[in-house]
């Protein structure tokens, strides 16, 4: 007995595949080592080796009709129908400056060996050459009489020579140094695509869609030879001696080898519409090398004049040859000497722009290639390893709808295929060919499936609602043309379109669902109704069976995912949780988990047995329609409308021992922060309490600071010692301690460090600030409002005690003599008597009688004045009267 699989309880996704070139200008870098290409209204940076995108430019949508990168490849010049030039810092991508000066958009650029100028020409006819570093014209050309569509710099430094070729089919030769057109070379008849140099410098080479290549002298500007080709050409590359194509095709002897006159042979390859290299010789205008068959798979609906290939690069450091295909692909080729001869290899083919995955499988025995179907008639076979597309299976005249792989009992990777053709195939992957068709169906074919253990025939679901078994006994290993499949027994089904098909592991069981809402067993090979699974309310999109139980599991259009009983037809669960419908559903750990998808884009992880949905992950951007589940090596692949392909690999073992190894990391830090508090080391104890994430324990300690006489040394000392991340914690931590009354005392200790320790402009520089400021200011506010109420209650004592007349309001002078008591100056200096005796010396009747006879003269006054006076002799008897003694209060 097989030992049961762990129970899974997370993925970790790895983006494998997504679309980075939309067609249009790309540029490579002078290592080979990166691409930059346009993709829709942005520029994405791509890894050759592997086509994964290290960075995105937005380009703020503007589409981007120019590209060109610096020698050094730290700069990146782009340019788009906006008619802005823009200069980009590839290492922190930032626009450092931008431009204009076309009326039209920028058609082409070049970029000179110093990297100091660059060259434009745009679709309003005109040249102009830039400062890099100023943004400012030095050269404006004008001459064409259409759009320029090259445009080339003159390699060697020494000549200050600038080529611009247009589809008025000119090529013009300007002088920089002398500001001015030196030549005008007319050879052609169309566009001219594409320019290039000799070695020597001395010979330009100008390919046009006329279907010709011409040969000028640049010592005297004429047209040495004109080369016709009969395929209308888009590039031209030089082929120097030290390239591997000189060497493997034996060219780079002859290359050396002086003509009569003098120079040298040129030897050069071309591409174009016909999606084949041809390299030729200058000197018999005979073509050397041709490839044997296009390795370019264009769209039925693409038009033929924008078929094959588009451009073509030398690379550097012998590289190789890269060519761009009218499909937005990246073919990399490299010579290889053959049994059969002399060949360009195709090493890695990029595909810039997978449109939308309808449906992909796992390949091989290994499981080390993805089959996927896109929104073609092509099938893509992907290595997992580098995810380059190792090879395109071609054949269906419509797009393919449905695939699904095994390996035969004979060791052969097979892959059937149905498309909107209304037609099946059988496809060899070692000899990658078809290897069988099969007609009959009267509809799109949707569904297909593989025999689990037999491998000996296949099932087919059409639109047109019939099953059919499809028998494989007719398929031989050498045949060179494909056999004719034949069905061994048909069925009608369903009432509406088949979308699933899934075959039980003892091949004794096929279950289809269909657009009617229902899902029907049957018995193989003839066919016969088992059961009919009736109980969701739209349509069903996806059924498999379980590889351990007697049930089914099946996705719908109702937003739910059911699990049947075969036996009798009942439902033993449903699974709710996906907004919108559910398109695929595939078991998983041998039947106790399964993993679905749908239109919401959500990825969704459940349990059999407790109906609980583990995880969801929300890694693309539309709906989900494939789902392909590896079941040597637990990984899972999802692709859909986004044109993305994610790879999930099983992270829960991974992710226990992160979990312990954090658990662990954690106790050491915590004893680490114990003895830091113990040691009355507060730096180090906020330090691991930052580390820990701890905001309470950090709460804690700025307290006990603040506590301290020395608080305001501590509390600067350990910001001091933060860095930025942390201040950044920290003020996010003083926000949520600045909203309770309990914590604000300690919030606004440490506010006030703050920003007293850090200045404006590095504040300002911390990311979200101006969040936590808005989060701050309120509750600052009303603390402050609270605190300024409570300062202002505490006077309400003074104004009691002042209204008993227990204190009174303190003088700036007042009259004190030891052992006796204080009297303010408001009332002592009209009590002096002449002799400047203290009036606490004299008696109460004393002090009466000097109080009426003030009161007597203070009748002469108005009366504002009586009635001042009347209550401040009032409040003088009343105190003398009542035998009081003013009590002094200190501020």
């Amino acid at each position: 007995m097989a030992a049961p699989l762990p129970f899974k309880k997370n993925y970790r996704c790895s983006q494998a595949l997504q679309q980075f070139y939309s067609g249009g200008p790309f540029a490579v870098s002078s290592d080979g080592s990166f691409i930059a290409c346009t993709c829709s209204d942005s520029i994405k940076i791509v890894d050759s080796s592997n086509a994964s995108i290290r960075s995105t430019i937005d380009c703020e949508s503007d589409t981007v009709t120019a590209l060109c990168l610096s020698p050094d490849d730290k700069l990146l010049f782009s340019a788009g129908h906006s008619r802005q030039i823009k200069v980009w810092e590839l290492s922190t991508l930032k626009c450092l400056r931008s431009w204009k000066g076309h009326d039209g958009p920028v058609m082409s650029m070049g970029c000179h060996v110093s990297g100091g100028l660059l060259a434009t020409g745009g679709a309003d006819r005109k040249v102009l050459v830039w400062d890099v570093d100023g943004g400012f014209c030095t050269h404006y050309f004008k001459g064409h009489e259409g759009v320029v569509t090259t445009i080339l710099f003159h390699p060697d430094p020494n000549k200050s020579l600038l080529f611009s070729g247009s589809d008025d089919g000119t090529v013009r030769v300007w002088d920089i140094l002398a500001k001015k057109r030196v030549s005008t070379l007319r050879a052609h008849n169309s566009t001219v695509t594409s320019v290039a140099l000799s070695d020597d410098g001395w010979t330009l080479l100008a390919a046009g869609r006329d279907k010709v290549v011409s040969l000028w002298d640049l010592l005297d500007f004429t047209c040495k030879k004109t080369i016709p080709t009969y395929e209308v050409l888009e590039a031209v590359c030089i082929i120097s001696p030290a390239n591997p194509l000189a060497s493997l095709f034996n060219l780079d002897d002859q290359l050396n080898r002086k003509k009569k006159g003098g120079s040298s042979l040129i030897y050069f390859l071309t591409v174009g519409e016909r999606g084949i290299i041809r390299i030729w010789e200058s000197e018999g205008s005979v073509c050397l090398f041709k490839q044997a068959s296009s390795d370019v798979t264009v769209s039925s609906d693409v038009d033929d004049s924008r078929s094959g290939f588009t451009a073509a690069v030398m690379l550097p450091l012998n590289q190789g040859l890269l060519c761009v295909t009218a499909d937005q692909q990246f073919l990399f080729y490299y010579p290889e000497s053959l049994p059969e001869g002399l060949q360009l290899t195709l090493q890695r083919r990029l595909v810039g722009n997978n449109e939308e995955i309808v449906d992909m499988k796992f390949l091989g025995e290994e499981e080390q290639f993805l089959a996927v179907a896109t929104n073609l008639e092509q099938i893509r076979v992907y290595e997992l390893a580098s995810m380059s597309c190792s090879y395109v299976l071609a054949g269906h005249t419509e797009i393919v709808l449905c695939l699904d792989t095994c390996v035969s009992s004979s060791g052969r990777k097979l892959i059937v295929s149905g498309s909107k053709d209304s037609s099946v195939r059988l496809w060899d992957c070692d000899r990658r060919c078809c290897i069988g068709v099969g007609i009959g169906h009267m509809g799109a074919v949707a569904a297909v499936a593989f025999s689990k253990r037999e491998r000996k025939f296949f099932v087919s679901g059409s639109s047109d609602r019939t099953l059919k078994v499809w028998s494989l006994d007719d398929t031989s290993d050498g045949a060179e043309e494909p056999a004719s499949l034949k069905a061994k027994a048909v069925v009608a089904a369903h009432d509406k379109d088949i979308n699933s098909i899934a075959i039980s592991p003892n091949d004794g069981l096929v279950c289809s669902g269909s657009q009617d809402r229902t899902a029907c067993v049957w018995k193989l090979p003839d066919l016969v109704s088992v059961v009919v699974l009736r109980g969701h309310k739209r349509g069903i999109w996806s059924v498999e069976f379980s590889p351990v139980d007697k049930c089914v599991i099946t996705a719908s259009g109702d937003k739910t995912v059911k699990i049947w009983s075969i036996p009798d037809g009942s439902c033993l669960r449903t699974f709710e949780g996906h907004t919108s419908s559910v398109l695929r559903a595939s078991f998983l750990t041998r039947g106790t988990q399964f993993v679905s998808c749908g239109a919401d884009g959500l990825v969704k992880l459940w349990a059999v047995r407790t109906n609980e949905c583990i995880a969801t992950y929300d890694q693309h951007e539309d709906k989900v329609w494939a789902v392909a589940v590896g079941r040597k090596t637990e990984i899972l692949a999802t692709g859909g409308s986004d044109a993305i392909v994610n790879l999930w690999y099983d992270s829960t073992a991974s992710d226990k021992e992160e979990a312990f190894r954090k658990e662990e990391e954690g106790v050491l830090k915590g004893l680490e922060l114990d003895n830091a508090v113990a040691d009355t080391d507060y730096t180090k104890a906020i330090q691991i309490a930052f580390e820990l994430r701890r905001p309470h324990k950090l709460f804690e300690l700025f307290a006990e600071i603040c506590r301290k006489k020395e608080a305001r040394e501590l509390i600067e000392r350990a910001l001091s010692s933060l860095g930025k991340e942390d201040v950044n914690k920290l003020l996010e931590y003083a926000r949520e301690w600045n909203t309770k009354p309990k914590m604000c005392h300690v919030a606004q200790s440490l506010l006030f460090e703050v920003f007293k320790i850090f200045p404006p402009s590095e504040i300002i520089k911390i990311k979200g600030i101006g969040e936590l400021l808005e989060g701050l200011i309120p509750y600052s506010q009303r603390h402050f409002s609270r605190i300024d109420r409570l300062v202002r209650s505490t006077y309400l004592l003074d104004y009691t005690l002042m209204g008993m007349s227990v204190i009174e309001p303190e003088a700036p002078e007042t009259v004190r003599e030891a052992g006796s008591r204080a009297v303010p100056l408001g009332v002592n200096s009209e009590m002096k008597d002449t002799n400047d005796v203290p009036l606490t010396d004299k008696s109460d009747g004393d002090i009466r009688g000097e109080l009426e006879e003030k009161s007597s003269v203070s009748k002469k006054r108005g009366r504002a004045g009586k009635s001042k006076d009347r209550k401040s002799a009032k409040k003088a008897k009343d105190g003398a009267a009542g035998g009081g003694v003013a009590i002094p209060i200190e501020a």
